[in-house]
């Protein structure tokens, strides 16, 4: 097995780490919401550097992946209690049951867990789409082989009400730019099957799609790519089903102007059928932004609602969070008053968003750069870092909302 590729997101944090020691600390502000560190990863068979944020059972209980660690030093799929308890479920050997996993977890009704692997799973190293059982059994749903069925999945996935898994891969496909792929859960016995519903091209359609998808009420798919496009700064896609194909729109080209650039993550549709979604640079601060697409008559208007302060890649970068009174939740990765990353909540009133800070992390042992896209449960909100910490290799956080 060769040596796996740098990701997306450790290309991010080793290019912002080199930036970081020629920059000034400012000022803290006071944090307005009381914060604690949940857990702190040793790294070791715990795991370490988590990536994404977390799923809840109903109980409180947060699941969620690590990136490396374990019991191998692949990564694991872990469980973390109310109380701050973690349990490893699963711990990812690195050869065909697959390796690093960066993405989030979906859950089932049976309590059964699925989620990516961007590594491992054969000859090919290119990833896995897997199940965890509650008992921490691991099964190998599908293994990318590379090459036309896509490789190297960095989100997690989507579930339709028939038990078929959606997702997208960075690369592989007809053109080697990443995929949309549908795995048809078996029946009487048959085998887990790919298909690929969408490559992306070489231009303006696309490329690269480091989030997952998100389904509307009409049960078409809609997605990011972080880059091409008619600007080469990444896209908002539709993918429309007729029969058996699947045809794609460009719903927004990202210019990195005020709309923003280099979308990492997924969608969040609200009741009404609007999209939220975060890009990674540009925008009016430098810092990314932080959007809304809503339907209209046939078409959709985009309107960036919050830009971030800063330069470069210190935006939104997983998913943003929605909350039953329609206020949204994100984190960002390398801004702040300590360049390590903040929490934030946008409050929407009147036509308009107010930003409120809900958590400046210092670098240290509260965690240091989050991915994460937050989880919420009843006045709290919950997240990891992927360093930082007691021992340096991340965190697990809770925000109390007041």
């Amino acid at each position: 097995m060769g040596p796996k590729p740098i990701s997306t997101t450790s290309k991010l944090v080793l290019a912002f780490a080199f930036v970081l020691g020629l920059a000034a600390v400012a000022i803290p502000r006071a944090q307005a919401q009381t914060f604690k560190v949940v857990y702190s990863f040793t790294g070791g068979s715990d795991g370490g550097n988590p990536l994404d944020g977390f799923i809840t059972d109903g109980a409180g209980n947060l699941y969620a992946t690590t990136n490396v660690g374990g019991a191998s030093g692949n990564g694991t799929v872990f469980e973390v209690s109310k109380s701050g308890e973690e349990t490893v479920l699963y711990s990812f050997a690195g050869g065909t049951d697959g390796a690093n996993p960066e993405g989030g977890l979906i859950r089932d009704k049976a309590g059964n867990l699925y989620g990516t692997t961007t590594a491992g799973g054969g000859v090919e190293d290119s990833g896995t789409i897997f199940k965890v059982t509650a008992g921490g059994t691991e099964e190998v749903l599908y293994r990318f082989p590379a090459g036309k069925n896509g490789a190297t999945p960095e989100a997690g996935l989507t579930m339709d009400a028939e038990g078929n898994l959606y997702g997208t891969t960075t690369a592989g496909g007809a053109n080697g730019n990443g995929t949309v792929f549908r795995l048809t859960a078996p029946k009487s016995g048959s085998k887990w099957l790919e298909t690929v519903l969408y490559s992306f091209g070489t231009g303006a359609d696309g490329s690269i799609p480091v989030g997952g998808v998100a389904f509307d009420k009409t049960g078409h798919l809609y997605g990011m790519t972080s880059a091409g496009g008619a600007y080469g700064y990444g896209t908002i896609f539709q993918l429309t089903r007729s029969g058996s194909s699947w045809t794609e729109t460009v719903l927004q080209n990202f210019q990195d102007g005020e709309d923003g650039a280099v979308p990492y993550g997924g969608l969040i549709a609200d009741k009404l059928g609007n999209f939220y979604g975060a890009a990674t640079e540009g925008g009016a601060g430098g810092g990314g932004t932080i959007f809304e697409l809503t339907p209209a008559n046939g078409s959709w208007t985009f309107n960036v609602i919050y830009s971030n302060p800063g330069w470069g890649i210190s935006g939104s970068f997983r998913n943003v969070a929605l909350d039953a009174s329609g206020n949204l939740y994100g984190t960002t990765h390398c801004d702040g008053a300590y360049n390590s990353g903040t929490v934030y909540k946008l409050t929407p009133a009147s036509g308009s968003w107010t930003y409120t800070s809900l958590y400046v992390f210092q670098g240290g042992t509260d965690g240091l750069y989050s991915f994460s896209n937050p989880a919420l449960e009843p006045g709290h909100l919950y997240g990891t870092t992927k360093q930082g910490g007691a021992n340096g290799n991340g965190v697990v956080w809770e925000i109390t909302l007041n």
